[in-house]
């Protein structure tokens, strides 16, 4: 299925709401979603209203009375068996993917192997939510214990969507929660096929999937049977949940943007830190990742070999059909987000940045009716410009010497956001001191982009609340007790 037609074979039946262990037609009716690499519709989805949202919790709570009560051993082996659905179905679940939300499928296929580690990493850590005992002398047992909250919300963003709704479960889930997700609603459709082929392992109302835009997302986290949130997504999406969580004192995680840092010092194994460089802007996927380091802060001893470097790199990126096991770079997810991209490229001119590589639509007269732009990379950026301080998501890297290092730490921080940074040194107190001083969650020395299950992630200011893929996400799904007990 390497072509741009087989996929319809395989998208979704169902495309309902899905919770209380069935599929239920929407009050809210129904919207339609696309391919956004080749205009195309993909047919119509759900769209939760209020009374939807209801529906879903009220299903949800009926399932939690149930669940928790599953010992925690058990809960982990029904979670195992949606984790081997998922590795047996990987590519067909990416391909859908890879149509509906315009990333490649090359590196969308793993996606769902991903969700399926995360999924079993977690399952293993099922009697790992423990409590303590506290000494109190003779006669008296002091002891904790953590509980679920009952209904959880999950809401998650469009770059991965299968990766995201899949993984996203566990943790609730093995804490003895149920959850809703809902998925983007640029991409919901590999949601609706995982509750395809994982109906009937779980019992009814535990895992739900509710696809709407900003109306269902609402009325899910204004629900007073949701006492807990979590959210991927922007910054002013994450400020508006905190808000309104607020009101009944949720508890919310936020994964957030971030404006992150690449930082090459001149002792740095170049050829590396180019390649690294590359990596971290997630051309792939045209640059939609939280967790870019679109900031690329190199000193200016080294400055004209890492742009020669850059220049050659970055032309292994060339958009294409996401659908093509050939792609490299896909499309951008839709129309609205295509046009920001742009008037990126165009504010970065205007504030006297220099365009050196992209930042056009592809010439390709096979992406014409896609999304698609060039990846692009600006050089003579200074941290006031507009493309230094605000998030893009989208394929631009902005390039900006330094010399000495103080100040170049200044610029690194001088941003709202704190989510990720990578350094590129071979002095190894150097390393330790750049990562020190970085204003953010998740530090690479030496390497970027990647995640690794177990490394919780998550980061500063305002790039969220919470940490994610650890111990941490796991323990912030229970709620903490304590039993004083006189013999």
């Amino acid at each position: 299925m390497s072509d741009t037609t087989n996929y319809l074979k395989i998208l979704p039946q169902h495309r309902d709401l899905y919770y209380g262990g069935s599929w239920h037609q929407p009050k809210g009716g129904y919207q339609e979603t696309m391919n956004p690499a080749t205009g195309e519709s993909l047919g119509l989805c759900a769209e939760a209203n209020a009374e939807d949202v209801d529906a879903a919790v009220q299903a949800a709570h009926e399932g939690f009375l149930v669940w928790k009560k599953i010992k925690p051993l058990e809960r982990a082996n029904l979670l195992k068996k949606v984790a081997a659905v998922l590795r047996e179905n990987a590519f067909e679940l990416a391909m859908i993917d890879a149509a509906n939300c315009g990333n490649p499928i090359s590196e969308m296929q793993r996606d769902a192997l991903i969700a399926a580690a995360q999924i079993d990493f977690y399952a293993g850590l099922a009697t790992e939510i423990k409590g303590e005992t506290l000494p109190m002398g003779d006669d008296i047992l002091n002891y904790s214990v953590r509980e679920p909250y009952g209904v959880c919300a999950r809401i998650v963003a469009y770059n991965h969507p299968i990766m995201f709704t899949a993984a996203k479960m566990a943790p609730p889930l093995i804490a003895g929660n149920t959850v809703i997700m809902k998925p983007p609603y640029q991409a919901p459709l590999s949601s609706y096929r995982m509750m395809e082929l994982i109906d009937g392992i779980l019992p009814p109302g535990v895992l739900n999937i509710i696809s709407s835009g900003a109306v269902g997302g609402q009325a899910l986290v204004n629900h007073p049977l949701v006492p807990r949130l979590s959210l991927i997504g922007s910054v002013p999406t994450g400020r508006a949940i905190a808000k309104a969580a607020a009101d009944q004192l949720k508890h919310v995680t936020l994964e957030l943007g971030g404006k992150n840092a690449c930082i090459i010092y001149p002792d740095a194994d170049l050829n590396k830190a180019i390649t690294g460089a590359i990596n971290g802007m997630n051309f792939t996927w045209c640059g939609q990742s939280c967790g870019s380091t679109s900031r690329l802060f190199v000193h200016s001893s080294i400055y004209q070999q890492v742009i020669d470097g850059l220049l050659k790199a970055v032309q292994h990126y060339k958009p294409g059909i996401p659908t093509d096991m050939s792609t490299t770079m896909g499309s951008i997810v839709s129309k609205i987000q295509w046009e920001k991209i742009m008037r990126y490229v165009e504010i970065a001119k205007e504030d006297g940045a220099q365009l050196i590589y992209g930042g056009n639509v592809p010439k390709d007269p096979t992406l014409a009716k896609g999304w698609f732009i060039e990846p692009t990379i600006f050089t003579g950026v200074t941290q006031n410009m507009r493309i230094a301080n605000e998030e893009v998501f989208g394929p631009i890297l902005s390039v900006i010497k330094w010399e000495d290092e103080d100040q170049m730490f200044n610029q690194v921080n001088a941003v709202e956001y704190g989510l990720t940074a990578s350094i590129w040194t071979t002095n190894l107190s150097k390393a330790h001191r750049a990562a020190s001083r970085v204003q953010a969650g998740y530090v690479w020395v030496n390497h970027s982009s990647s995640h690794f299950i177990g490394a919780s992630f998550g980061g500063y200011k305002q790039s969220g609340i919470g940490r994610e893929e650890g111990f941490d996400e796991l323990f912030s799904y229970s709620q903490h007790k304590n039993v004083h007990v006189v013999l």
